[in-house]
């Protein structure tokens, strides 16, 4: 267990905790809530001993491990595997624990063949994955969590769940997910007034619990504020009469000792409503035999068709990498497809709010300019500051530049500019990232009440519950529209990594039940089918992947190549600004550009051949 005693921090005149005090009980998972920037993971660190304290103290017991989701990239080892696996304890049994270890990676949404790549190889989202394998396959006595769902899709952030549900020591949680925290959590912690509250059960438990002591702490301060200007009063009448003196002293003690008057600041939150235009007829926009793929890249959509009417709450689901973003990208005319067509309502107004457009926000902006572009009346401008106060950047926070701020701060930006015109038609894509849990919630209650169509790409489940009517799902390679709520989805289709047999459903890993194996509509024959069948299928599938992982090999070895080669130019750069030589300087700039561009090219070209590769591998499991 874990306790923490009257502990205090401040950075410059922020307070975060002043006497705040939280006891871990042995078992316990506790998750710890509170607004942005109200000192979670500094309270975190502080655990760890990477801040110090202002005041009080944190006692761990001797020989207790503590085991944290490290953000920072240290691989030391050859293969995804091996780094895996580096945790593992000299004393163990081999065999069994590597294989808990394949257990955890194929649960995070590992395949067999990305556990023999370098991890230095593997997109950013999978190595902070990789990071998080290592965490749970050291089973150390208590896990420090801090967000540990961003990097998922919401395959994975199920098998979390279930893990850490029977997770044999203690947990501390920080995430935005009040869906996934409830699931995972005997205990809810809160940081509010900088102390620290706990409760036993969820964060709907601890809100009430809070509003009941917030009510009864604010009719305690109005009853003494009352008091004590009465108390002023005959101190102020008895103040010059000598014969008083002893009652005025007595009064003006009692009267130091009563509340000041002022009444408790309120936390503020992220509120906002969106703006629906006006929209005659029902049907919207006509899908029709709609499919698309990068070049030289696997098919991620396959003649889709669909309709989407006035009113529609559609939740666009899958792992990640398989074409979610792709298809709103698609409806909002930022890529053309490959074959097929979309077909639009003249009277359709579309508000996109995606990770692509955070990155083209004018960064010589203020936020209120920002938030003014999006307005095309000229006498309506005047509404972007308070737009700008809605989310959360009042008086000269509005007048921050874009360039400045956080990437969630500029999220709230974009969320500034879609409540600034109005629409029929809300395309979502990730909209909780960078939200706190509140915040989230009025996200929510928007979406309820806007009576326009939203489409939203999201792997928040409370999110999920709360708001769809249909899905359009990304699972097992193909995409297919269902017709019901998220809650029909599970009972009635399910995930499919989670059907199968040791799949991500088994919450106790047993080595027995492990499964690498993905579905597809191409099922590989059976150990009692005709052998040449199967050699013929093994010959078949051989004859797809191996250029494909030849190509990717070959990538990768250029890839290498041209990072050596930056790490040359950069060298020479500095030992010709050293000698002061300007041509050298100017020809080896240019050389660096040139090569910064090809392994950019190179990654770009590594991604879609791997995309390609996972695409035959599904068509083709072993």
């Amino acid at each position: 267990m874990i306790q923490i005693q009257n502990v205090s921090k401040s950075f410059g005149v922020q307070v975060l905790l002043d006497g705040a005090s939280l006891l871990i009980g042995d078992h316990e998972r506790v998750g710890l809530v509170g607004r942005n920037g109200c000192g979670k993971s500094t309270l975190f660190k502080m655990i760890l001993g990477q801040e110090c304290l202002d005041g009080g103290n944190i006692d761990i017991p001797k020989k207790y491990t503590l085991g944290y989701l490290q953000q920072h990239l240290n691989f030391t080892h050859a293969t995804v595997h091996e780094e895996a696996c580096s945790v593992l304890k000299p004393n163990e049994d081999g065999w069994l624990e590597e294989h808990k270890v394949e257990a955890i990676l194929f649960g995070l949404g590992f395949d067999e063949e990305s556990m023999h790549k370098s991890p230095m190889l593997l997109s950013g989202g999978f190595q902070i994955r990789l990071n998080l394998a290592k965490v749970l396959a050291a089973e150390p006595d208590m896990l420090l969590l801090d967000e540990p769902t961003n990097y998922l899709d919401i395959v994975s952030m199920r098998w979390l769940s279930r893990f850490l549900r029977s997770w044999k020591g203690e947990v501390l949680l920080i995430t935005h997910d009040h869906h996934f925290m409830d699931e995972v959590c005997t205990h809810t912690a809160g940081i509010f007034r900088h102390k620290i509250r706990k409760v036993k059960g969820t964060v709907e438990k601890l809100r009430e619990t809070v509003a009941e002591e917030e009510e009864v702490a604010q009719r305690t301060q109005e009853n003494e504020a009352k008091k004590k200007e009465q108390l002023e009063k005959v101190i102020e009448r008895f103040r010059y009469k000598a014969a008083k003196a002893a009652m005025v002293q007595s009064k003006i003690k009692a009267a130091a000792k009563l509340a000041t008057g002022e009444r408790l600041t309120h936390e503020r939150n992220l509120e906002f409503s969106f703006t629906e235009a006006g929209f005659p007829g029902k049907r919207m926009l006509q899908i029709k035999g709609l499919s698309f793929a990068y070049p030289n890249g696997p098919e991620l959509i396959t003649d889709l068709t669909m309709e989407i009417f006035k009113g529609d709450r559609i939740a666009v689901i899958g792992p990640n990498g398989r074409g979610k973003t792709t298809l709103l990208n698609l409806i909002a005319k930022e890529l053309q497809p490959t074959a097929g067509e979309i077909s639009y309502n003249p009277n359709l107004q579309i508000n996109y709010f995606g990770q692509t457009n955070i990155n083209r926000l004018n960064l010589d902006n203020t936020v209120e300019e920002e938030i003014a572009s999006a307005i095309e009346e000229v006498s309506q401008k005047s509404r972007a500051r308070g737009l700008a106060g809605l989310m959360m950047f009042s008086g000269d926070a509005a007048l921050k530049k874009v360039k400045v701020l956080s990437g969630g701060e500029r999220s709230r930006v974009l969320l500034g500019k879609i409540l600034a015109s109005a629409c029929n038609m809300l395309l979502l894509d990730e909209p909780t990232n960078h939200l706190d849990m509140e915040s989230i919630e009025s996200l929510i209650d928007a979406l309820e009440d806007y009576e326009g169509t939203a489409l939203v790409v999201t792997h928040d489940e409370e999110l999920l519950h709360a708001f769809a009517n249909r899905l359009v799902v990304f699972d097992g390679g193909t995409c297919r529209i269902f017709e019901g709520t998220y809650a029909d989805f599970l009972e009635k289709v399910g995930w499919a990594s989670e059907k199968k047999p040791g799949g991500a459903n088994s919450a106790n890993i047993k080595v027995s039940n492990i499964d690498v194996k993905g579905d597809s509509d191409n099922a590989a024959p059976s150990a009692k089918e005709d052998r040449k069948a199967r050699a013929d299928y093994i010959a078949e599938r051989s004859k797809v992947i191996k250029p494909l992982e030849k190509k990717l090999a070959k990538i990768e070895e250029d890839i290498a190549k041209a990072e050596a080669l930056g790490g040359e130019l950069e060298a020479k750069l500095v030992a010709a600004s050293e000698s002061g030589d300007g041509n050298a300087i100017t020809a080896i700039a240019k050389d660096m550009d040139d090569n910064k561009k090809a392994v950019d090219s190179l990654y770009e070209d590594w991604e879609k051949t791997s995309a390609e590769l996972e695409s035959a591998k599904d068509r083709y499991p072993i």
